[in-house]
């Protein structure tokens, strides 16, 4: 069965960056199953999948804007401390959710701290690397209704959420 929208598919991968730095996998552990053409992954991984087969081997080089997009700086910012309230230390690599420019929620990785000013990323970490992935098919199956009408795979005994 060909890779095709609305197949529950199952790969085994590596992804890696231009160093050669694996930065993702799913060795010594189960495969990540998703639902093809409903945006599960990343844009130009699911691309390159589609008409494969369960056994086709492939490596697939992804560029920014078919991944995570370019780095915008337009996204980084700078924030007094106040902000933060009800946390009592800050720490570079915290996380939390933001207003996005555009209202939605998104976000933001503590970046560097200086004095009472918080400098926040609202960048995904890959946004722009290129991302090299080293993927073996291991099934490919028709997504049961359910599936489809929710936009995602579930797991072995129903739903998953």
């Amino acid at each position: 069965m060909l890779i095709a929208p609305n197949k529950a598919v199952s790969i085994d991968y590596t992804l890696t960056n231009d160093a050669g730095e694996v930065i993702d996998s799913s060795a010594g552990g189960a495969p990540l199953v998703y639902l093809q053409g409903a945006g599960n992954i990343i844009g130009g991984l699911e691309k390159a999948l589609l008409g494969k087969q369960a056994g086709d081997e492939l490596d697939v080089s992804v560029e920014p804007e078919d991944a995570y997009g370019e780095y915008s700086a337009e996204l980084v910012a700078t924030l007094n401390r106040s902000m933060f309230e009800g946390v009592d230390e800050l720490e570079i690599g915290m996380q939390f959710h933001a207003s996005g420019p555009d209202g939605s929620m998104q976000i933001v990785t503590i970046r560097e701290l200086e004095g009472d000013d918080v400098i926040v990323d609202g960048n995904h970490p890959l946004a722009g690397q290129r991302l090299n992935f080293k993927v073996k098919v291991i099934e490919v199956r028709d997504a049961s209704d359910e599936e489809v009408a929710h936009g995602h795979v579930h797991g072995e005994g129903g739903h998953q959420h």
